[in-house]
């Protein structure tokens, strides 16, 4: 989650976006075999070319959904809990599923650079798909250390936007590739109608679960080890952690309002107080990161039967 600049990853995806299915097909396939992405059955067990298995790899770990331990790889706590059979959402049918996607792919810096480039460091709320990866490349030349090719890190820059940005219904296109990515639901990014233009602004996204945006809070108190942090640092990050506002292109207000219904609705974890003038978020409790994912999905259940 902390970004040092030692470790990056770009092209691993083989050019392939991430696409709906992909992340339950993964786990369950892992979850039968753990030996099933160095096995030659993988393609047939997933369906898919070897190139698609290597993507389907790439992204159920960008995503944090599975690590690798030792030779062979295994799912993730948050992986199980919500994509184990009996999890929470292992068929993306809740929109906080993809939202909490979005989350651990912005917040990893190792294995999903670009993404956690784009959503904590560029903050331009308009641009070409030519300057992002201008924008990409100039930050890889400056704060990576390692050599990457212009190229590869120019096609991570159409990848994220193929993954975020709705697609126009191209009749020429496929009709796989025109798939739009879960991602692209949560409108984060969107296209300029009538130009080569893109945009990216901050919001009071409604849509975003109080539940999620819980941990994704606790995951930046248990990254940074503080029992304070001002909500301006939670808004733009500092010391290379992930940005909460930013991650999730908040306006300010949104983001103190949501931090407000949080002390309010799960009591006794976090508190907001004022310091020598300065608004600043208390961890006064003890921090359970799965306890945010059961709030709001236990809470969609109820809601549901009701």
């Amino acid at each position: 989650m902390k970004f040092t600049g030692g470790k990056a990853a770009f092209g691993r995806h083989e050019t392939f976006p991430l696409r709906y299915s992909w992340l339950t097909k993964g786990f369950q396939a892992l979850v039968a075999n753990r030996k099933i992405f160095e096995s030659d059955d993988a393609t047939v067990t997933l369906g898919v070319g070897k190139n698609m298995v290597t993507a389907i790899r790439y992204w159920l770990q960008a995503a944090n959904i599975i690590e690798k331990v030792g030779g062979s790889f295994q799912a993730t706590p948050v992986g199980r809990a919500i994509f184990d059979d009996g999890g929470y959402d292992p068929y993306l049918e809740d929109e906080a599923t993809i939202w909490l996607i979005h989350w651990l792919l912005a917040t990893n810096p190792e294995l999903a650079t670009a993404w956690y480039w784009f959503f904590n460091r560029f903050h331009k709320p308009e641009f070409t798909g030519q300057e992002l990866a201008i924008a990409l490349s100039d930050f890889a030349k400056s704060e990576l250390r390692g050599r990457f090719s212009t190229t590869t890190i120019k096609n991570d820059a159409a990848i994220l936007l193929r993954m975020y940005v709705r697609n126009k219904g191209n009749t020429r296109t496929p009709l796989e590739e025109a798939l739009d990515s879960p991602l692209s639901m949560l409108s984060l990014v969107s296209s300029m109608s009538g130009t080569k233009t893109y945009q990216s602004r901050p919001s009071q996204r409604d849509g975003l679960p109080l539940g999620i945006f819980g941990y994704a809070l606790a995951e930046i108190f248990l990254c940074s080890g503080a029992s304070e942090i001002p909500i301006e640092e939670l808004m733009y990050g500092k010391e290379n952690l992930p940005a909460l506002g930013a991650v999730f292109r908040l306006t300010e207000s949104a983001l103190l309002t949501r931090l407000e219904r949080l002390v309010h609705a799960l009591p006794g974890v976090f508190d907001i107080r004022e310091t020598a003038g300065i608004h600043q978020l208390y961890l006064i409790g003890e921090l359970e990161l799965l306890d945010y994912l059961q709030y709001h999905y236990e809470m969609a259940v109820k809601e549901a039967v009701a």
